[in-house]
């Protein structure tokens, strides 16, 4: 028996859209919930979301096969990688890359020997059932799925190195801290932010990538959607929570 296919790999290899969104609120509750939602991925946030190895594993038993998951760790460490596949997660974006370097090894840590240098301990692992399935170790690195996010001007530097390199399914653009990079903070909408934002996302998919960004804006989701991005992050469960109840405290009080 080989390991899982992973859905989101083969969508967005065959350019279909992928719709998701940020999972901040460290909870197994609402992550089991918002995987009936109907997005197509959920993404288990190390970065700036409060999770660590066992609340991620929480979440991810929570979500199960209802929906693809993604997670991204706090930094692209090898240890880091090694253990989220391990808890059977298939596809991570890792944040902050800035060297086609640094994007190589997290390709490797994402490939068994010969082709990597992920540890080889799937036989107690949750990632191959705990060594029920069999051919795991052979078939799992056709499954995995690796997004190296782009977020600064020294990883724009580096990005045509980066898609040069075989192993890396998409890359992903942060839209908040390059725009604080690039000398406008908290305004990814400045006009040369969004122009290399652009210019990016069609880098990315002329060389045959996937393209990925976040963005809370409906229409400006649209927009991406149209230019051929696939992976795309719609909105946050933090945003979602607090702009709802916000907004009906609101219309309770105004009565």
């Amino acid at each position: 028996m080989p390991a899982p296919k992973n859905a989101l790999k083969a969508a967005l290899a065959a350019k279909t859209v992928q719709h998701g969104i940020w999972m901040n609120l460290v909870s197994p509750i609402a992550a089991e919930a918002l995987a009936g939602v109907g997005f197509d991925w959920l993404l288990i946030d190390g970065e700036h979301g409060p999770n660590d190895i066992p609340t991620i594993l929480q979440q991810v038993q929570a979500i199960g096969s209802r929906t693809n998951i993604v997670v991204r760790p706090p930094v692209g460490e090898v240890r880091l990688v090694k253990q989220l596949l391990d808890l059977g997660v298939q596809t991570l974006l890792i944040p902050m890359i800035e060297s086609a370097e640094h994007a190589a090894q997290m390709v490797k840590a994402m490939l068994y020997p010969p082709h990597g240098n992920r540890g080889v301990g799937a036989s107690v692992a949750r990632a191959s059932d705990y060594g029920r399935i069999a051919d795991y170790i052979t078939t799992a690195n056709d499954q995995t799925c690796l997004i190296l996010q782009i977020e600064s001007r020294a990883g724009l530097a580096a990005l045509p190195d980066i898609l040069k390199l075989d192993g890396v399914d998409g890359v992903f653009i942060g839209p908040a801290d390059l725009a604080a990079d690039m000398g406008y903070p908290g305004n990814a909408n400045a006009p040369e932010v969004q122009e290399t934002i652009d210019a990016t996302l069609k880098a990315i998919m002329a060389s045959g990538k996937s393209a990925g960004i976040l963005t809370f804006d409906p229409k400006t989701a649209a927009r991406y959607q149209a230019m051929g991005v696939t992976f795309l992050g719609v909105g946050g469960d933090v945003a979602i929570l607090t702009k709802a109840a916000t907004a009906l405290a609101a219309g309770v009080k105004a009565g």
